[in-house]
């Protein structure tokens, strides 16, 4: 893979030249016809997308979750965290990913573990961004 194209890539455009070019090693590029299965909900994972082109719809059983489109990621909670997908994930239209298996992950972290770091940093970011508000916090009270 071309290491300029992970500019684009928010998850890895605060990466520096060389961090990119350990990433590009590790990672493939993949095209993927509309309706493909990309992940499977329940399914062990063994690798993580970043999206490059294109869309992909993310659904939880029958229900409809969010569309996913250039510059998201996906898939890395399992990979980071050795755990079964919670979720589905089918090409909406045709797509570009780049893939980056869990042991590319492992051997990037022994490698270049700095890199690794700066990944799981803006992964953590994401989860934080993502998580629900909590529903047992009481609401903000009206000034008296």
């Amino acid at each position: 893979m071309d290491e300029a194209r992970l500019k684009a890539i928010p998850l890895f455009a605060g990466l520096g030249k060389r961090e990119r070019r350990s990433v590009a090693q590790q990672a493939e590029e993949v095209d993927i016809e509309p309706g493909r299965h990309l992940v499977r909900e329940g399914d062990f994972a063994y690798e993580f997308f970043a999206i490059e082109e294109g869309t992909a719809e993310v659904r939880r059983g029958d229900q409809y979750l969010a569309e996913l489109g250039p510059g998201d990621f996906f898939g890395e909670m399992g990979v980071i965290a050795d755990a079964v997908r919670s979720a589905s994930v089918t090409a909406a239209s045709p797509m570009r990913v780049l893939v980056l298996t869990a042991s590319a992950f492992r051997r990037l972290d022994r490698e270049h573990p700095d890199v690794a770091k700066q990944i799981r940093k803006a992964i953590d970011e994401r989860c934080r961004q993502l998580e629900p508000v909590n529903s047992f916090q009481d609401p903000p009270r009206e000034p008296a």
